[in-house]
This record gives structure tokens, sequence and C-alpha cells, in this order.
């Protein structure tokens, strides 16, 4: 071998071993693996329909910020990672509950606080509503008024505000996200209310309907891990950190399309 295909070989070498390097998990107490992927998995939850949770790419793939959150925090524990899906948020934050989910990105709202650990909240989202062509509806006022009837994820935030806030429109929870496009589109409800990431998603299979100008609200979400994990919280608050400063956090927000997004210190 001469002395230049002797350098070239080196070189290859020396760089396969550099990206060998970069691509392998730092060492993790194994309590901490084990506190955060109790079964040797780490289950992440996800629901269709959200940028935040799960979309599908124009290819198929499934990505959305939980799920490329869970891929990294799983190469991190040196554990494997598995994708869980359910038709709603809430029926994650029940799997996280029950011992099913071990991970997932969601609203860090006081109530569900009472459920599940949460980091510092990541990306700030605005609510809204998702309206028809020839809606009434022209600002966020609109909304509350006798014989509108206004849609939400049954078990979600929104539902649980609004019940709460309106004094005359009617609420109706709904199975899933393409359940309340499918209610939309046929009459059968005036608006849709949750955040705006989920909205211009919903829009892009309703192309005449309209996500309105302004906010009824904001939703700052954040990771969530079981109650009961606390030798793992600190290593996931610090992973969730370094998500947003290392521009992964950015990249997976990207990838799945998120739309809809306030200033993280938005109030």
């Amino acid at each position: 071998m001469n002395l230049i295909r002797r350098f070239h070989l080196i070189s290859l070498l020396s760089v396969a071993a550099l990206l060998v390097a970069c691509n392998t998990a730092p060492k993790v107490d194994p309590l901490i693996s084990q506190a955060l992927a109790p079964t040797g998995k780490l289950r992440v939850g996800v629901y269709l329909g959200s940028p935040t949770s799960m979309v599908l790419t124009g290819t198929g793939d499934k990505t959305g910020v939980s799920i490329e959150l869970g891929k990294e925090l799983a190469r991190q524990l040196g554990v494997e990672f598995e994708l869980v899906e359910f038709s709603r948020v809430a029926e994650v934050l029940d799997g996280m509950t029950s011992g099913k989910v071990d991970f997932t990105f969601t609203n860090a709202s006081a109530e569900r606080a009472k459920l599940v650990d949460f980091t510092d909240p990541l990306i700030a989202l605005e609510l809204g509503y998702l309206v028809p062509p020839k809606s009434s509806l022209r600002d966020m006022s609109d909304a509350d008024k006798p014989g509108m009837m206004i849609g939400v994820s049954q078990g979600s935030s929104s539902q649980a505000t609004l019940t709460r806030t309106y004094k005359n429109a009617k609420v109706l929870p709904v199975q899933s996200i393409k359940n309340g496009s499918d209610l939309l589109k046929s009459g059968q409800l005036d608006a849709f209310a949750t955040n705006k990431a989920v909205l211009f998603e919903m829009s892009d299979g309703l192309p005449t309907f309209k996500v309105l100008e302004g906010r009824w609200g904001l939703e700052h979400l954040a990771i969530a891990i079981p109650k009961g994990r606390e030798a793992g919280l600190p290593f996931v608050k610090q992973f969730a950190e370094n998500a947003k400063t290392s521009g992964l956090l950015q990249t997976s927000a990207k990838r799945a399309g998120l739309r809809g997004t306030a200033p993280a210190d938005a109030r």
C-alpha cells in the first residue's frame, strides 16, 4: 500500500470513528433508564392530527415533536423506542396514568400537572377556531352566542376551558380530530376549537375553511412523564433544555410542519 492510499485509509477510518462517537448514546445511570423506561422500551404516547404529537408526511412517514423528542431520549437512555397510538390526547394521558405510556409532549396545564410531571414549557401555541367559508364568526367574541355549536376534542383542555367559560354556545366533544373535520364539513359544527397547530393541520384537508385571526387563549407545551418517576425527572428536564438549545426542538417542529406558535413568554 503506497503512502497516499494509506493516508486516505487512515482519514476514512478517522471520520468513521468520529461519526460513531457522535451517534453513540452517552452513558446514563442505569437507575435513570430504569425509572424512565421500566419495560426496557421508551413507550411514547401520541395521537394523530397534531404536529406536536403525530402527523403523516407526504410519503406516509410518521412524525411529530413528541415522536422526534422521544426517539432521541430513547437513544440517550440506551433503550428501544416504541410508538403507542391513541385517538385523542385524553387517551394518551390515561395511558400515562395507567402505566402504558412513558413519555409524551402536551399542554402543561395545571389540571394535567396533577396527573403527570412536566418539564419547563418548550413551545407556546395560540388557541383559536376553525370555521366554514360562509361562517358568521368573524372574531373570537362571536363564538359564544345562542345556537352556536363548537366542537372540541373529548377530554381536552379546550373542552374544560370552554365548557366553563361559555354562557350561550354549546360545546360538542368529539372522538378524534378527523371526526371534528367531518362534522365541520357536514355543517354539524359552527366551529372547532383547539390550538392552532391542530387547526392549521385540519384546514389543510378543508381548503375553503379558515382559522380565525386572534386567539382565545394559549397552550404551553412541555415534555410529560408519569408520576412516580422522580429519579429520572432531573435528567428529562435537562434533556428538554438541551433539545431547545441544540436545535433539536426547532428541527422537529419544522419537520412536522408546526404552525400557530406564539412567543415562548406569551401570556
